[in-house]
């Protein structure tokens, strides 16, 4: 690892916690060692996903159970937990209403290719919480926004999409690329590095152009051969990055000017009030996507979209050949799926739950950036409701500064610090999330063990 001196760090001191905590965490984690060895004969890297490996551990934590706040891992360790599966589970492992739910419509069957009875009532509720109209279902985020940006095509008869610079949409090929440097003003993008067996340029279907620069924004769209804008409200993925004032009010503006559908995708923001950052902050999208923790963390997907797409959706219909529309999988919108989203609607999604998530996240916002004022450290803390973020310098205003203050050694050693003391972060950037059963007494366990974190690995100058 590279441990260049930064300031208001030791680098040396760094390097020798990490090698610390490295150390203390192969011996507080022998069975988890011998499941990863074990794991390692039939799983690729020793996981069912290989990003199971990108947390900053020696091997795999391996979990035995996970329940509101705590994970249990299978040595016994206790973790509270801020990750949450990095949001599927953002309000709180296995909630009652959800484990009640799967029991319920499980024992009435799971999946049969037609509707459940309770279609029409989860589409009222889907239309009340988020004010759009008219309702589809997928398994995942990524699903419903490969979905919409193939409707989008249709119905405009556009080829190209627009992403904002770092953008996440899950692992939607066309969403994959990054602004060229030599290009930002073009809207020029190119493929994002280390992309596997791609059979095609993805950047060839898309323009990227960097988040908050409306001036980069309307060159592309002013050309009038982009079919939609995808859009997170606020950038999450490559560090959370906030909207400047007014910028996603000229969004708006702007699509609607040069006739773009307007996609926002809430998969990361879900966390900003019931129905959503776009609801509270009238954003009013033509499409609106959300993953994850949108059905309690039961695989599931939704996009809901206006009367005005809807009309569009039926002419393209009315009007293609017969034959595989290239949408849709078979499990979507299975009868077990639908019973969470309608659970999750109505017991999870709640103002008294929104109020206590976004009350601890504010109390733990307030004490980072005192630890980070004990500390002389010049660091910043954002907010999206219940999920926040901390980084390492200033506040950026897109992707490209975020990830210019990215500093992953001291990530890396601080996550395992706090891991090591029972505290799980979110395994890239620094990412937390406030369920409903998250206490101030949670948050402070983590500011306690962070601030001796960061007494440890601090500049002795």
């Amino acid at each position: 690892m590279n441990y260049a001196r930064r300031p208001g760090i030791d680098s040396e001191s760094l390097r020798k916690a990490h090698a610390r905590e490295r150390e203390r965490f192969v011996e507080t984690h022998p069975e988890c060692a011998r499941l990863a060895q074990q794991s390692a004969r039939h799983w690729l890297n020793g996981v069912p996903m290989h990003w199971m490996r990108d947390w900053s551990t020696p091997h795999p934590l391996f979990i035995r159970a996970a329940r509101g706040v705590d994970v249990e891992d299978v040595d016994g360790n206790r973790y509270i937990d801020f990750c949450f599966g990095d949001t599927g589970a953002m309000f709180g492992h296995s909630p009652p209403a959800i484990a009640r739910a799967l029991a319920e419509a499980g024992g009435a069957g799971i999946t049969s290719m037609l509707p459940a009875e309770r279609v029409a009532r989860v589409g009222e509720k889907l239309a009340a919480t988020f004010g759009l109209p008219f309702w589809q279902m997928t398994q995942t985020a990524t699903d419903a926004n490969r979905n919409v940006l193939r409707w989008a095509r249709a119905i405009t008869g556009r080829p190209r999409i627009l992403v904002f610079d770092g953008c996440y949409h899950g692992t939607v090929e066309e969403t994959l690329v990054r602004a060229a440097p030599e290009f930002v003003a073009k809207g020029g993008s190119r493929a994002r590095a280390g992309l596997i067996g791609m059979n095609h340029d993805v950047s060839t279907t898309t323009d990227a152009v960097p988040f908050n620069d409306i001036t980069a924004l309307e060159k592309v769209l002013a050309r009038g051969r982009t079919a939609a804008v995808i859009a997170e409200p606020v950038m999450t993925n490559i560090g959370m990055v906030l909207p400047q004032p007014g910028f996603l009010a000229q969004l708006r503006e702007l699509t609607r000017k040069y006739k773009t559908l307007l996609i926002i995708d809430e998969t990361h923001t879900l966390s900003t009030a019931r129905g959503g950052y776009s609801r509270a902050q009238d954003l009013q999208p033509d499409i609106w996507v959300c993953g994850k923790a949108i059905a309690g963390g039961m695989p599931c997907a939704v996009f809901g979209f206006t009367a005005d797409v809807e009309a569009g959706m039926r002419r393209v219909q009315e009007g293609r050949a017969g034959g595989h529309s290239g949408m849709g999988t078979t499990l979507s919108a299975n009868a077990l799926a639908l019973a969470c989203l309608e659970a999750s609607l109505d017991e999870l999604m709640t103002e008294t739950n929104y109020s206590s998530m976004h009350s601890v996240a504010a109390y733990l916002s307030e004490g980072l950036g005192r630890v980070f004022g004990a500390q002389g450290l010049a660091w910043h803390v954002s907010r999206v409701g219940a999920r926040l973020e901390f980084a390492f310098g200033s506040p950026p205003r897109n992707g490209a500064e975020s990830e210019r203050t990215a500093w992953p050694e001291l990530e890396h050693t601080l996550h395992l610090h706090l891991l090591n003391r029972g505290v799980l972060l979110t395994p890239f950037h620094n990412m937390m999330l406030c369920s409903p059963v998250t206490t101030s007494a949670h948050a402070d366990v983590l500011l306690k063990h962070l601030h001796e974190g960061l007494r440890e690995v601090g500049s002795r100058e």
